[in-house]
């Protein structure tokens, strides 16, 4: 039987996060960085089960409101866009502040989808706190858009802590050539696990419930998430 947990959205200087937790709390942290979908239903989930685990898990707003809940995808696209990597990264530290102050977590890792993957790679690299990353098909393009202003392969080579990175084999927006640069820049770290996982055939994005019309996403999906879950079980103990 699962435990009981506490759900709500909270307020943490002028961001709002949502927050899933053992109820009375726990000593271990994740923090969740979204895909486009923001604070969405199944991003909400994926804090769920993490909390039905004993884990606190406050998860990052990109949007500041909007969500794949009542939000156009062309309208998220273009909010994608206008995304600034070190605002998002203040942002992001602050959340990890509260996590290991107020909410009183001992250990905490970081998990990110997407755009939330490239930031869990980038925020491990500048935050030492954290006991672990993973990155599941992290959004890394082959032509680096103008906005993302931090190198995502130099941050993996400065990561100490255990890290999984997660990628789609038939990836439409992350060459496998991005995808080796970043390998080789976590397999070249002298401190750290490095754990990485290729999903053949799958694609940008497979954990999203929208693209499980594709068996192969599915399949991956399924494979990879109970992986993840006890990833972060052992990393956050």
């Amino acid at each position: 039987m699962a435990p009981e947990i506490e759900t709500s959205t909270i307020t943490v200087g002028p961001l709002s996060a949502y927050l899933a937790r053992p109820a009375g709390g726990s000593r271990r942290g994740m923090l969740l960085l979204p895909m486009i979908t923001g604070i969405g239903e199944q991003v909400r989930e994926y804090a769920g089960q993490l909390a039905e685990r004993g884990i606190t898990a406050l998860t990052w707003d990109p949007w500041h409101g909007p969500s794949s809940d009542d939000t156009p995808p062309d309208r998220l696209k273009e909010l994608l866009d206008q995304l600034d990597d070190e605002t998002s990264l203040g942002e992001q530290t602050r959340l990890l502040d509260h996590l290991l102050g107020e909410l009183g977590c001992a250990k905490a890792g970081v998990i990110g989808w997407c755009l939330g993957g490239r930031f869990a790679l980038l925020l491990a690299g500048r935050d030492q706190r954290l006991a672990s990353a993973i990155a599941y098909h992290p959004t890394v393009p082959g032509d680096t858009p103008p906005n993302h202003t931090a190198d995502a392969i130099e941050h993996c080579s400065r990561i100490t802590a255990p890290v999984m990175m997660l990628y789609p084999g038939a990836d439409s927006l992350v060459p496998h050539e991005r995808f080796a640069q970043l390998q080789s820049a976590l397999q070249a770290r002298e401190t750290g696990a490095s754990i990485i996982h290729v999903y053949p055939g799958a694609e940008h994005g497979f954990s999203n419930r929208t693209r499980h019309g594709n068996p192969v996403n599915v399949d991956a999906y399924a494979l990879s998430w109970p992986q993840v879950l006890d990833f972060a079980d052992v990393t956050t103990a």
